[in-house]
């Protein structure tokens, strides 16, 4: 595996590569990578010649300075993990690499700036799609690989390549969970054992409402559902919604459906979703 972290040097690597007419996939990371990131170089090794993993910590998409100093940065072990999946290229910037110059980055995603994770990290999207936008300019991938477990950000990432005519395809990989359901995610780590018992809640929940979709009325469903998270003081619950999984509205039918989910267990926050039809 080959590894860059200057912008200039992971360019002029790509055009000697584009001269040979190679399909190229993209899989954004933060780091502190786990089995979920290797799903995704996997799939990403299926339909391209050539997977690009890059390791960044943004610090535009954090609203809590708090959690970006703790974000956890095993950079040795992400390469081994990275090497072993068989990636291709790594590229592993520093913060002054990507955002080297005063700028302005006024785009605004819409609506899904202002529900869900949008409503309850505000400015989150913005840094989201501040840093995509630059990874996808700079690599110019074919395909371009990200987990479903962050579907909102999916949402957000799929418009932003539809209003700048990127010309870039997407794929939302599937979560991959731990064998006792809870979704894979680098802020696992932070959770003690107290926590990681009471965080399984989250994935209870989501089953339970999958496996009653289609047999109990939405209201009845939701005010169930959030009986998970009730009598436990490490939880707590942000937000619990049945929505449209094209764009995160009000249903209008039992159809194209998925239940979001984000709690805080202990101090960490955890997010999740399950599609229900």
């Amino acid at each position: 595996m080959k590894s860059f972290k200057t912008k200039d040097s992971l360019k002029n690597y790509l055009q000697s590569l584009k001269k040979g007419n190679v399909k190229i996939g993209l899989v954004p990371t933060m780091g502190a990578l786990h089995q979920g990131h290797v799903s995704l170089i996997e799939v990403s090794k299926k339909h391209c010649d050539i997977t690009i993993a890059t390791i960044f910590v943004n610090p535009t998409q954090f609203n809590n300075v708090d959690d970006l100093l703790k974000y956890p940065k095993p950079i040795n072990q992400d390469q081994k993990i990275l090497e072993a999946a068989g990636c291709d290229i790594l590229f592993n910037p520093e913060t002054r690499e990507m955002y080297d110059d005063p700028e302005v980055w006024d785009y605004e995603v819409g609506e899904l700036n202002t529900v869900l994770e949008g409503y309850f990290r505000p400015g989150h999207y913005k840094g989201v799609t501040q840093i995509v936008y630059k990874l996808f300019n700079l690599v110019k991938p074919d395909l371009a690989f990200f987990g479903q477990k962050d579907y909102q950000q999916f949402l957000v990432i799929k418009k932003m390549t539809e209003d700048f005519n990127l010309g870039i395809k997407l794929y939302a990989c599937p979560i991959i969970r731990e064998t006792d359901g809870l979704a894979m995610s680098s802020r696992n780590i932070r959770l003690s054992p107290t926590e990681r018992i009471a965080a399984l809640q989250i994935s209870k929940s989501l089953y339970f409402t999958k496996k009653n979709y289609t047999v109990m009325p939405i209201a009845d469903l939701k005010e169930k559902a959030l009986k998970f998270y009730t009598n436990n003081s490490l939880l707590n619950l942000e937000y619990f919604e049945i929505v449209s999984n094209d764009g995160l509205k009000p249903l209008s039918n039992k159809k194209n459906a998925i239940a979001l989910v984000a709690c805080t267990v202990g101090n960490t926050r955890l997010i999740d979703n399950m599609m229900l039809d």
